[in-house]
């Protein structure tokens, strides 16, 4: 359900900067999401269909570029990308890590009219 005020969100920022623009219609938001935003695409399909009638993002498209998790070892600060749920670090085998790709979720761009 935390799609829904997601959505509402990236609604706000993208009728905000077309209306900057003096734009007529949104006809794309392309989003980046991070493997661990723990945003459905789906859902948010779901939330924009119903949240952009009767404004300008009516009809709009979302497109997604996706980035992959990536982690720092605390101990040798080896960045990796993890296997499945193994967060085990490659080169040392310590377990302390940090996200440092992966929890994105942004507007990178608008197509508008």
């Amino acid at each position: 359900m935390h799609e829904q005020s997601i959505v509402e969100s990236l609604m706000a920022l993208a009728l905000e900067h077309a209306e900057k623009a003096e734009a007529v219609r949104i006809l794309r938001i392309n989003l980046v999401v991070g493997e661990y935003s723990g945003v459905l695409e789906e859902a948010v399909d779901f939330y924009f269909s119903f949240l952009s009638r009767d404004t300008i993002a009516a009809g709009a498209t979302i497109t997604y570029r996706h980035v992959p998790a990536q982690l720092r070892c605390r101990n040798c600060d080896r960045i990796f990308t993890p296997e499945k749920s193994d967060f085990h670090c490659p080169d040392c085998n310590e377990q302390q890590v940090e996200i440092v790709a992966g929890r994105e979720l942004y507007i990178d761009s608008l197509e508008v009219e």
